[in-house]
């Protein structure tokens, strides 16, 4: 059974498909096959007992290229006792072919050394793993493959990237000499999970080149066998220009983000159906519409007046049509207060296509005020020129024409009349100066924001117009029940100056009874102040005029016309709002409210 079992072992051997060999290493450092099966004679076309007899050193067989290698190979195993592994050209039947050994080591005990291994022809393998380099060395991305950190292969393309002159500079050295530290973590964590059997998907990193200029890479690793050792294989491309492009597309639309919400102006983005693509920050803020509010839709539906649909709708159409557009026109806020705006509209196009409109809007409304309040003033100062001729002129002319009958010979008139008279017409004159330099001051003034004493204002009001004919015969009844208000204190004085002015000069001259009642008192945020008198009235005519510049509704008094002008001004300027009421015959009443200045701030 024994000899059976052996003959049926040698059998097996024989028919392999490779080449079974016995190679010792003797103590007196000889060494040669000891055994070599018979498929060598196909293999390297040499009967197996001519390759035991010895006369044939091994390397007569080895491809000269590879004699070095060969040695290499074998000196450290055998002094080792490890695994013996090679891979070179070896003479066969038709010239060189490619063979992979490798044999494991035995120690007998008269010392010898014998390495029982195999012989692969490995021809077709190399061809094509030839072809493969070939290929690889042809393709326009890089390809390299590394065996424990240890670059093993690269081709022409990972060589230029990396800014090597061959592929050969490259070989050899570690793998993460060429990742920047910002990705090293990433790579050490995909070389694990590909040597682990599992393919690394396409990731962005940064490599270091030869020459230590960074290069932006799109990497993937599989695993791979090279030389027999597991390895990993990673093919990249370069992505540094497309890097760089998408930080410069980056930097552009950041910088026309920035302008487009940044820009004073109110701006919108339309599609090229007139639809909100996108508004900005002073859009926001001047319509008071948000983004979501307003995207996907028409802006025409939300800022358009109604009696102006067809403008909306006829500016779409021109900027469509390649325009560029200035218009001056109204738009409604989202509160549906009116807006003057000035519009510039921009086409956007592509190719020569319109694919969106840039609408800017400026806001003009107090632009628009000032224009209309301009030509207010420009009317007020056409009658102020007119007026103040006059009424300058007139007390003037008086006082020089009794100046004049005063100095005629044989004048024999009581000159304490015409003293009296001058003295009437120099007072009315400085009046009517008074009122138009307190105009002028509350015009130019900036508001001056003070806690306000009611009752101090008043009573000093009284006082400054005590010289005032029929002021003796004026009852006063005055409630005050305002807590801490600010506002300005001179202006209010001015209010009251012109109202009791009015009351003691327009007093019923044929009610001896005359009274004033001043009411006031304050609310949350805000003062009210009722002033009434029993005077001769307004009628209903006069009663919308009465706050226009030099008008008069009675001639009782040679009044300025500027008292109720100063008061209506003047109510303005502090944020208020005035009202009045009156009948002939029965007095006026005015009611005013003033906002707190230091709530409201």
């Amino acid at each position: 059974m024994t000899l059976i079992k052996k003959g049926s072992r040698q059998r097996l051997i024989d028919h392999l498909p490779v080449v079974v060999f016995e190679y010792t290493f003797f103590p007196d450092g000889n060494r040669d096959f000891t055994y070599i099966s018979p498929r060598c004679e196909e293999l390297f076309g040499l009967n197996p007992e001519i390759m035991m007899r010895g006369h044939l050193p091994i390397a007569n067989f080895i491809h000269p290229d590879d004699i070095a290698s060969f040695n290499e190979s074998v000196e450290n195993p055998v002094r080792d006792m490890k695994e013996w592994r090679w891979e070179g050209r070896c003479k066969g039947k038709q010239g060189f072919i490619w063979v992979e050994a490798e044999g494991i080591p035995v120690r007998m005990k008269d010392g010898r050394i014998v390495y029982n291994g195999i012989f692969s022809d490995i021809t077709e393998r190399k061809a094509l793993e030839q072809r493969y380099r070939e290929l690889v060395e042809q393709l326009p991305i890089g390809l390299a493959i590394h065996s424990k950190g240890i670059l093993k292969f690269v081709n022409a393309e990972a060589a230029r990237m990396m800014g090597a002159n061959s592929p050969q500079d490259l070989i050899g050295l570690e793998v993460l000499r060429f990742a920047h530290p910002d990705s090293i973590p990433i790579v050490k964590e995909r070389m694990q999970r590909v040597l682990e059997g599992q393919s690394a998907p396409p990731v962005e990193e940064k490599y270091v080149r030869l020459d230590g200029k960074v290069v932006y890479v799109e990497a993937s690793a599989h695993p791979y066998v090279y030389e027999g050792e597991p390895a990993v294989q990673v093919i990249f491309t370069d992505i540094t220009e497309r890097k760089k492009a998408e930080v410069s597309f980056r930097k552009t639309e950041t910088l026309f983000y920035q302008l487009f919400q940044n820009t004073p102006l109110a701006v919108t983005l339309l599609n090229e159906e007139g639809n909100v693509v996108q508004i900005n920050k002073g859009f926001e803020e001047m319509f008071g519409y948000s983004v979501q509010e307003l995207e996907g839709k028409s802006l025409n539906l939300f800022i358009v007046p109604d009696d102006l649909e067809s403008e909306g709708n006829d500016l779409n159409t021109l900027i469509s049509s390649n325009r560029v557009i200035r218009t001056e026109t109204v738009r409604y806020r989202k509160d549906k207060t009116l807006l003057s705006v000035i519009i510039y509209g921009v086409p956007v196009l592509l190719q020569d296509q319109t694919i969106g409109i840039f609408g800017m809007y400026v806001d003009i409304t107090e632009r628009k005020k000032v224009e209309e309040e301009l030509k207010i003033r420009n009317t007020e100062l056409d009658n102020f020129v007119y007026k103040v001729s006059h009424d300058l002129r007139a007390p003037l002319s008086s006082i020089l024409g009794l100046a004049h009958l005063a100095s005629l010979p044989g004048n024999d008139d009581n000159l304490t009349e015409y003293i009296t008279l001058m003295g009437q017409k120099a007072e009315q004159l400085d009046h009517f100066i008074r009122d138009v330099l307190s105009h002028s001051k509350n015009l130019k003034m900036d508001l001056k924001i003070e806690n306000v004493d009611f009752q101090k204002i008043i009573d000093q009001t009284f006082n400054d117009l005590n010289y005032l004919k029929g002021v003796e015969k004026v009852e006063r009844s005055i409630t005050i029940s305002a807590d801490e208000f600010y506002s300005d204190p001179w202006r209010i004085a001015e209010i009251f100056r012109n109202l009791v002015s009015n009351a003691i000069k327009y007093r019923r001259l044929d009610n001896p009874e005359t009274f004033i009642t001043i009411a006031i008192a304050s609310e949350e945020g805000q003062c009210s102040i009722v002033f009434q008198d029993n005077g001769i009235g307004i009628d209903t005519v006069s009663l919308e005029k009465i706050f226009e510049m030099f008008y008069r509704a009675s001639d009782q008094s040679e009044g300025s016309g500027l008292g109720l002008y100063i008061v209506k001004n003047a109510v303005d300027k502090l944020g208020g709002k005035v009202k009045v009421e009156s009948e002939l015959g029965r007095g006026t009443t005015f009611k005013i409210t003033l906002p707190n200045q230091r709530l409201s701030k």
